[in-house]
């Protein structure tokens, strides 16, 4: 049955709308729009090719779910991170990293240790060419890989549900181009202490890189908001 005219373009206005909402999505969790960034309709539109019909419904539904703010006469903004929800959230990603560590320890195969040099190679050359996004993907592919060798059901879902709660701020810190270069370097220590057969530095390296990341976040994240709210101040 033929949908009416009218109908048929609210369906397609709705199909776009979760297309550009799905995709504004991944830009605000990876970083490439900040926290507190304004959001420039137009700039989007151009660069979606779209009216801004359907463009207003996607931010609709950002703004539903707490990653934008709309304020009338100013409007769209990514939304802020709450600092001291994250700090608390960190402290419990930090002694996880280190659960897993103990665990994986004692559980991961040569298998696993296996994919996880191969996932870590591949990080690499995105470094290598400049590919942010890529990076942070492989990066938090690598840290599941290792919770999951730990071979704890239950501290594998934990862990899942709070990196959730801290990728969208991992991703605006991970723009910062010392930090990435860091991280990296960290990372070749969780590898070397794969490596060992004891992998007896696992747990300790783990959370220190887990603590260095949050301290880096934090720090950064915290200066983002004194630089957005400074020209509010001033208006």
């Amino acid at each position: 049955m033929n949908q009416p005219n009218g109908q048929t373009l609210l369906l397609r206005t709705r199909g776009m709308a979760a297309e550009i909402a799905a995709r504004l999505r991944v830009m605000i969790d990876e970083g490439e729009l900040p926290p507190g960034a304004r959001i420039d309709e137009k700039e989007l539109s151009l660069a979606f090719d779209v009216s801004k019909t359907p463009l207003r419904e996607a931010l609709k539904i950002l703004v539903s779910e707490g990653r934008a703010t709309h304020r009338q006469y100013i409007g769209y903004r990514v939304a802020s991170i709450d600092l001291d929800d994250l700090a608390s959230t960190f402290e419990m990603l930090h002694g996880l990293e280190a659960m897993a560590g103990e665990l994986a320890r004692q559980r991961i195969t040569d298998a696993q240790v296996a994919a996880i040099h191969a996932k870590h190679r591949r990080m690499i050359e995105c470094h290598a060419a400049g590919k942010r996004l890529e990076y942070f993907r492989l990066n938090q592919q690598v840290h599941e890989m290792i919770v999951e060798s730990a071979g704890n059901p239950v501290l594998s879902g934990v862990y899942v549900s709070l990196m959730a709660k801290v990728h969208r701020a991992r991703g605006a810190a991970n723009t910062d181009t010392l930090r990435w270069a860091e991280s990296l370097s960290e990372h070749e220590a969780i590898l070397a202490a794969l490596d060992d057969p004891e992998h007896a530095r696992l747990p300790r390296i783990l959370r220190e890189h887990s603590e260095n990341t949050a301290r880096e976040v934090l720090m950064l994240l915290g200066r983002m908001r004194e630089n957005a709210s400074a020209p509010e101040a001033r208006a």
